[in-house]
C-alpha cells in the first residue's frame, strides 16, 4: 500500500509539474505575441502620418517614425526599464510581497533586474531559465515606442531629425516610464495613497504622449502657411486620406495586442492569483472583457465622430478615441458603460481639437486632443463609473484607497504634468540649441528634397506641389 502510494504522489507530481511547464510556456508566448501584434501599432502610425503630410514631406514623416521606434527601444533596455522598477514608491519602502522581494528597495531591485550589465546581465539576455523577463521587457518597449509615435504624428513637416528624436527618447524612455511606476504598479504611490486605476493605460500612455506632444508644439510653432495674420486657420491637408485611414485601422488591430499585455496570465509564477487573470494591479481580468468592451468602444467612437463630422478621417480618429475613453476601466465597464463613454468621446472628439487649433496651436494629426484630451477624459470618468471599487486586488495592504472620483483627477492631473512639462522643458533646450525647427525655405519647397537620398512618388508630383504651395 505505502509502495502504491508514493507512486501514485510521485504521479501527481510529475502531472503538476507537466502543467506548470505547460501554463509558463503558453504564457511565454502570449506575451510574445503581443509584440508583433504592437508593432502593427507602428506600421499603422508609419502610413497615418505619411498620408496625413503633404506628397514634398512624405519620406521624412517616415524616417521619424521610424528613428523614434528604434531610437526608443535602444534607450528603453539601457535605462527606461531601470525607471520603472526604481520609482514606484520615488523610492523609499520595499516592494509587494507578490513580487517576492519585501525586504528590497526599488533602487536596489531595479538594479537587479533591470540593468543590461553586472551582476544583473542574466537579466537582460539570454538565459534558458528564464521564461519571463525577456517577453515583459519587449512588451514594456512596445508601450514605450508608442509613446514617441503618438507624438510623433503632430510635429509632422516642420521638426528636425536629431530634435525630434531626442524628445522621443525623453517621452519613450523616463517621462511615461515614470508615469507607469507612479500609477501601473501595484506599489506605485499615485495607487496606494489615491487608489488611481488605469488598466489600459490612457493616462499613462496616451495622456502623457499627447501632452509632451503640446509641450513641443509651444515651442515647435506651426507649419509654415497654417495661420494668416489674424489668427485664423488654413486647412493643410494630406496627400493620401486613403493612406491614413487604413493607418489608423492598423493602430486599431495593433491596440488589441496592446491590450492583451495589460493582462496578467493565470498560472504559477505569472498572476497573483494561481487560477486565474489579473490586471497589474491584482484585480481580475479576462480576455473575454476585453472581446466585449473593445469592440464596442471602436463602434461607439465611431458613432460619435460620425454624427459631428461625416469625415472619415475623424471617423477613424473617433474609432481610437472610443477605446482610449473607456482603458482605464476596461476591466469594470460592462457593455452600456462603454457605449455611453465612447460615443461621447467620438462626439467631442473635433470639437476639442477645434479648440485647441483655435490657441494657435498647429496638431497636424490631431494627436493633442486623440490621445492628450480623450486619455484624461477617460481617466477622470472612471472615477464616476468606478468609484468605491477595490483598486488592488491580492495582497493589497489593509486600508488601500478604493477607486474614486478624487483619486482619479489627482492622477490626471499628475499625467497632463509628466506629460506636458518634460515636453516643454526638453523641446525648449533643444530650440535654443538650433535643432528643433526646420527652416521656413525648406518647409516650402519640401523636407525629402532636401533631407531624404530618395523620392516617394514621380517627381512631377513634388514639382507640382511645391510650386503651389
Amino acid at each position: 500500500m505505502e509502495d502504491q502510494i508514493l507512486a501514485l504522489t510521485a504521479e501527481l507530481a510529475a502531472v503538476k509539474s507537466a502543467a506548470q511547464v505547460t501554463n509558463t510556456m503558453f504564457a511565454e508566448a502570449y506575451y510574445y505575441l503581443t509584440i508583433p501584434l504592437m508593432v502593427i501599432i507602428h506600421a499603422g502610425f508609419l502610413l497615418y502620418e505619411m498620408g496625413q503630410t503633404r506628397v514634398k514631406n512624405v519620406l521624412s514623416s517616415g524616417i521619424k517614425n521610424l528613428l523614434a521606434f528604434a531610437f526608443t527601444i535602444i534607450t528603453f533596455y539601457l535605462f527606461g526599464w531601470w525607471f520603472y522598477w526604481a520609482l514606484p514608491t520615488f523610492p523609499v519602502t520595499s516592494l509587494t510581497a507578490a513580487a517576492g522581494y519585501m525586504e528590497i528597495s526599488g533602487l536596489a531591485y531595479a538594479s537587479a533586474i533591470a540593468l543590461p550589465w553586472g551582476d544583473s546581465a542574466q537579466y537582460m539576455g539570454p538565459n534558458m531559465a528564464d521564461h519571463a523577463s525577456g517577453v515583459f521587457w519587449g512588451a514594456f518597449a512596445l508601450f514605450a515606442a508608442t509613446t514617441a509615435s503618438i507624438a510623433s504624428g503632430a510635429l509632422i513637416e516642420r521638426i528636425q531629425t536629431v530634435g525630434f528624436v531626442i524628445c522621443a527618447i525623453v517621452l519613450g524612455s523616463f517621462a511615461w516610464v515614470v508615469a507607469a511606476a507612479w500609477g501601473w504598479h501595484a506599489d506605485g504611490w499615485l495607487v496606494t495613497e489615491f487608489g488611481f486605476h488605469d488598466f489600459g493605460a490612457a493616462g499613462l500612455v496616451h495622456a502623457v504622449a499627447g501632452f509632451f506632444a503640446l509641450g513641443i508644439l509651444v515651442n515647435l510653432g506651426p507649419r509654415v502657411g497654417k495661420f494668416n495674420a489674424d489668427g485664423s486657420a488654413n486647412k493643410i491637408s494630406g496627400h493620401n486620406l486613403p493612406l491614413t485611414v487604413t493607418g489608423l485601422m492598423l493602430i486599431i488591430v495593433g491596440f488589441f495586442g496592446f491590450l492583451m499585455a495589460c493582462i496578467i496570465l493565470p498560472g504559477e509564477g505569472w498572476s497573483w492569483y494561481a487560477d486565474q487573470g489579473t490586471t497589474i494591479y491584482g484585480t481580475p481580468m479576462t480576455l473575454s472583457a476585453l472581446a466585449f468592451n473593445v469592440c464596442l468602444a471602436a463602434s461607439g467612437g465611431i458613432i460619435g465622430a460620425w454624427v459631428f463630422t461625416k469625415d472619415p478621417f475623424w471617423m477613424m480618429s473617433g474609432c481610437l478615441a472610443g477605446i482610449i475613453s473607456v482603458a482605464s476601466g476596461l476591466d469594470v465597464y460592462f457593455g452600456s458603460h462603454v457605449i455611453i463613454i465612447s460615443l461621447v468621446a467620438g462626439m467631442i472628439l473635433k470639437p476639442c481639437a477645434d479648440w485647441v487649433e483655435s490657441l494657435g496651436i498647429d496638431d497636424a494629426v490631431g494627436a493633442v486632443t486623440v490621445h492628450g484630451t480623450i486619455g484624461l477624459f477617460g481617466v477622470v470618468v472612471l472615477g464616476v463609473f468606478g468609484s468605491g471599487i477595490p483598486g488592488l486586488g491580492a495582497f493589497a495592504p489593509e486600508g488601500t484607497v478604493a477607486i474614486s472620483l478624487y483619486g482619479q483627477i489627482v492622477g490626471a492631473v499628475v499625467m497632463f504634468l509628466l506629460g506636458f512639462v518634460p515636453g516643454y522643458i526638453v523641446s525648449w533646450l533643444v530650440h535654443k540649441a538650433g535643432m528643433l525647427r526646420i527652416p521656413e525655405a525648406v518647409q516650402i519647397r519640401g523636407l525629402d528634397v532636401v533631407k531624404v537620398p530618395a523620392q516617394a512618388y514621380p517627381e512631377s508630383m513634388v514639382s507640382d506641389e511645391s510650386d503651389s504651395k
